[in-house]
């Protein structure tokens, strides 16, 4: 994995370990803070789509992947929709771990490209799903 795309990759945790830091510590109003993080959460789901929007196109499939693509943007959309309830945080978190699995079985990319891609992604989304349980253990 370059280093730019390590160090880009894991400066995308920043927000979400700021905002549940600050959901804990009282910084921010925790129902703030969650709207907050539910934002940045859906725009950086919809990020991934288009990994396998490119993977689909550049390796000619016409099939399933390019429509999955599709639903990390429509996931984010709805929980934007709908921010403010808890359950939106459990969709959010749920939807980054079948993503990743996903990820794992789907692309066809380089593969020594896939197996550094992914695991970096494994690292990431661990992070993610901690942040989103504090922020649903938060909320309760």
């Amino acid at each position: 994995m370059p280093y730019p795309a390590l160090a880009l990759g894991i400066a995308g945790l920043i927000p979400f370990i700021f905002l549940a830091v600050t959901a804990v510590v009282d910084l921010l109003p925790v129902y703030e803070a969650a709207r907050y993080f539910t934002q940045y959460s859906a725009v950086l789901l919809s990020f991934f789509g288009g990994v396998h929007w490119l993977d689909a196109i550049q390796n000619r499939r016409t099939n399933h992947q390019l429509y999955v693509a599709m639903l990390p943007t429509i996931i984010g959309w709805l929980c934007l929709i709908f921010n403010g309830d808890v359950r939106v945080l459990g969709v959010l978190s749920v939807s980054y771990v079948l993503l990743l699995m996903y990820d794992k079985y789907t692309l066809a990319f380089d593969k020594e490209l896939v197996v550094s891609y992914i695991s970096l992604r494994v690292l990431l989304t661990t992070v993610v799903v901690i942040c989103h349980a504090i922020m649903i253990f938060q909320l309760q």
